[in-house]
């Protein structure tokens, strides 16, 4: 009966201890994240840069008239 047990010890501890694998050496298979992202196009950036074109027009004119 000690036999028997000191076998079943034996053969559990060697079947649970194997080292642990993760498969073979080459390398992983590994597909790109694709990212979608909705673009929104806004007229008041456009709107704004020409404003700002104005403005330091105007202001350039003024500065050389005084």
């Amino acid at each position: 009966m000690k036999k028997t047990i000191a076998a079943f010890v034996c053969a559990a501890s060697l079947s649970l201890a194997a080292p642990a694998t993760a498969g073979s050496l080459s390398d992983p298979v590994v597909e790109p994240e694709v990212v979608v992202e909705d673009t929104t196009q806004s007229s008041s950036s456009a709107d704004m840069q020409a404003l700002l074109a104005m403005l330091t027009v105007s202001l350039m004119l003024i500065g050389m008239g005084s």
